[in-house]
């Protein structure tokens, strides 16, 4: 009969004393999910599943390197603390440094204040995707193609450490993804929405409008004419604002990227000025009242302690235009001899924690939001994402929806709009910080094969000036 998780978790004191004498660090990770995935593609439920997993991962440490294994059956546990200490010592020939933590026994939940998605029926919830994609349908004919994402998890992970921590967390997870497409002979646009939630299934109904949105500027795109390539100061929105401080900043923060590259730690060297003395960046899964008033505020990544037992804070990435933080795991703290931020984060148990983001944010400043747009003789309104990607300190991104600017006012909408530059110039081109502020609870972030880790990113509205707008430098025109 297979062990179970409560089972499991009475036999790791015993386990931990008999093994932990031969290696410098021991951690073993069990983890029971449960959760719900559906996919409809035009008028058809591809994927309709619930499922409920059970796994876990031991890391051992010895000598500086590391020994993983991960296992789906909790019986052959002693076998896997075996394998990764072995693994370990065949590698193993530096030191072991990692930066202290307290060692932590305790339980903890990270509640949801309204319904649980495992109190919805798999029926319901497959209603309202059909529901969603018939709001994609009936925005126009020329929608083509719809698709709708439907997704949630419930993870309770029970965290037992050689050094004497004993942790139980869990928490839910929620997102949807919208997504339709028009055409009108060659052109073909498509729109997208996502959300997401770690608070209340409530918060993926009623989207009707947002989901609209999506078809809407599908079909709306068809007809608008392209963005002339070209360097403009360009106005973003909070969304757009989130993407660029989570993508072109955030993960040069991560401290793992930056002591395995010497050239980059050599860019992000504490105190070097980046950007305007207006400009606050943070990091954190526990995020201060001071941004909404509201105290306990939770986001897509939120959590009391990381998956190494640290616990969660928030840190600060830039104060006053100046590097003065950045986001660490036990590891890259010890090396680096800053300290653990919380920071170390892994998708599940199939992975060990990597330095991952939770929530990122730009402050807001004190300009009002009309106030972005003046004494700019031609530029460029964007809002919302539709992709991006990264490459080092170099970004693209695309905007959902965009508008140039002229003499000051919004003239007429453009489309297919991306955002290029240097992550360093660009907050360095930072001309005005709004008083505004928006979370996007979107977020499902990327690195290391671990694809869709929860996170969230909000700011305020920007002006950027010397922004590469439509397609590379090549086609600007001078």
């Amino acid at each position: 009969m297979p062990i179970s998780l409560t089972e499991a978790k009475n036999l790791l004191s015993d386990l931990l004393a008999n093994y932990s004498h031969q290696v410098d660090y021991l951690a073993i990770r069990l983890e029971e999910s449960q959760g719900t995935d559906i996919l409809l593609r035009g008028h058809k439920i591809e994927t309709l599943s619930e499922g409920i997993s059970i796994g876990g991962q031991v890391r051992a440490c010895y000598k500086g390197a590391w020994g993983f294994a991960s296992f789906n059956q909790i019986s052959t546990l002693k076998e896997r603390i075996e394998e990764a200490i072995a693994a370990a010592k065949l590698i193993g020939k530096e030191e072991t440094i990692l930066a202290p933590i307290p060692i932590i026994q305790a339980t903890h939940v990270v509640s949801l204040i309204g319904k649980d998605p495992r109190q919805i029926s798999l029926a319901n919830k497959k209603e309202l995707c059909e529901h969603y994609g018939q709001v994609l349908r009936s925005v126009d004919p020329r929608i083509t193609t719809v698709s709708v994402r439907y997704g949630d998890s419930t993870q309770k992970v029970i965290l037992a450490t050689s050094e004497g921590t004993m942790l139980e967390q869990s928490w839910t997870d929620m997102e949807m993804r919208f997504a339709a497409t028009a055409r009108n002979g060659e052109t073909v646009q498509t729109g997208r929405e996502t959300t997401g939630s770690r608070k209340a299934y409530e918060d993926l109904t009623n989207l009707d409008n947002q989901v609209r949105s999506a078809a809407e500027r599908a079909v709306n795109s068809l007809a608008l004419p392209i963005v002339q390539g070209n360097t403009y100061t360009v106005v973003i929105d909070p969304i757009l604002t989130g993407l660029f401080v989570h993508e072109a900043f955030g993960h040069l923060s991560e401290a793992d990227m930056a002591y395995e590259n010497p050239d980059l730690l050599e860019v992000m060297t504490i105190g070097r000025r980046f950007g305007p003395e207006n400009l606050q960046i943070f990091d954190g899964a526990m995020v201060p009242p001071i941004l909404n008033g509201e105290e306990g505020e939770v986001h897509r990544g939120s959590y009391i302690y990381d998956d190494e037992g640290t616990l969660a804070t928030t840190t600060q990435l830039i104060k006053d235009g100046v590097l003065v933080g950045r986001l660490h795991s036990r590891e890259t703290a010890g090396k680096l001899g800053e300290t653990p931020t919380g920071n170390a984060r892994c998708l599940d148990y199939h992975y060990p924690p990597l330095v991952r983001m939770t929530n990122t944010w730009i402050a807001p400043g004190n300009t009002p939001v009309s106030d972005l747009f003046a004494d700019i003789k031609e530029g460029v309104y964007a809002r919302n994402w539709f992709g991006g990607m990264t490459n080092g300190e170099m970004f693209t991104f695309s905007a959902g929806e965009a508008w140039m600017i002229r003499n000051g006012e919004l003239a007429e909408p453009v489309r297919d709009v991306t955002l290029s530059g240097n992550v360093f110039n660009t907050l360095a081109d930072i001309e005005a910080i709004a008083d505004d502020f928006y979370w996007d609870e979107s977020g499902g972030c990327g690195k290391g094969g671990q694809n869709g880790l929860p996170v969230g990113c909000g700011g305020p509205s920007l002006r950027l000036r010397n922004v590469v707008v439509g397609g590379d430098a090549s086609e600007v025109r001078s």
